[in-house]
């Protein structure tokens, strides 16, 4: 069994709220996975798992958020080559550009990206939190 992280940022709550979905979602198929706030774990430690779900929600310009995310990421990139990417987010407006730049920077790190990001409008209504746990599902079989 892989071991997975799920590390995430959030604002108002609503990118949390699609973690801790996504994490029960994990968990129920059987993974042996870890939740953490972006400021509890380093890069390396990340790096050490098999399987990422990283999280974010859109800021500003349709960019990851610049204070705590954007570094972890940034340093994460260059040590995640040959793993397993999922990556999530929220966003209130816009049109999921921050999403597809975050799954190119994950592809030309040379990691293997699973399908494309899970992106969800404002907070997760009861059919987002199950797309959230579907979502981890497909991804520990992945």
């Amino acid at each position: 069994m892989s071991k997975i992280a799920v590390v995430y940022w959030s604002g108002t709550g609503n990118t949390e709220a699609m973690a801790n979905a996504i994490n029960i979602g994990a968990k129920e198929a059987g993974a042996d996975v870890t939740l953490f706030e972006v400021t509890q774990i380093t890069s390396d430690q990340a790096a050490g798992y098999e399987k990422l779900i990283l999280g974010c929600s859109s800021m500003g310009a349709e960019v990851l958020e610049e204070i705590d995310f954007e570094p972890f990421f940034t340093d994460l990139e260059g040590k995640i080559s040959g793993k397993k990417i999922a990556l999530f987010g929220s966003y209130g407006w816009g049109d999921g550009e921050w999403m597809r730049d975050w799954q190119g920077r994950v592809e030309r790190s040379g990691a293997n990206l699973f399908e494309e990001g899970l992106i969800i409008n404002d907070m997760p209504d009861a059919a987002g939190l199950e797309s959230c746990e579907a979502f981890a599902k497909r991804f520990v079989a992945y």
